[in-house]
């Protein structure tokens, strides 16, 4: 039996690769990957590495306590939207900002700020984060 969507996206996220499929149909990214395009719903999908450089859009702190408990150990940290170079957007963690009001500004009136990703390990879990670039 083949392993899920889900397993091999974290699995690669293990190796250093951040990974989405690309629709053999329309040629739409999916990000994170799902089992369908999530422009066409196709399932004929092939796996493709993303560079891990995008656009931070939105910045914002992380509520305290986190909503998961997961997430204890990196709190404060501030969490964003970032479109990815390839298109697709996705949130994340943001590395390197203070969760202060006057950090956040400085990054809003910055605009759209370069980032690149980062994949931190917690709690044995290894997850996609982001920094400035």
């Amino acid at each position: 039996m083949p392993s899920s969507v889900v397993k091999q996206y974290y699995d690669a996220l293990g190796k250093g690769k951040i990974m989405a499929t690309k629709c053999k149909v329309c040629g739409g990214l999916t990000f994170p990957p799902t089992t369908a395009c999530e422009h066409c719903g196709k399932t004929e999908l092939e796996w493709i590495e993303l560079s891990g450089r995008g656009k931070l859009h939105f910045i914002s702190h992380g509520m305290a306590p986190p909503p998961n408990p997961r997430f204890e150990e990196l709190a404060p940290y501030t969490y964003g939207h970032v479109q990815l170079e390839e298109g697709p957007y996705t949130a994340g963690i943001i590395k390197g900002v203070e969760p202060e009001p006057e950090d956040l500004q400085k990054i809003y009136e910055r605009g759209p700020v370069d980032v690149v990703a980062e994949i931190i390990k917690v709690k044995k879990l290894n997850i996609l984060a982001f920094k400035l670039a």
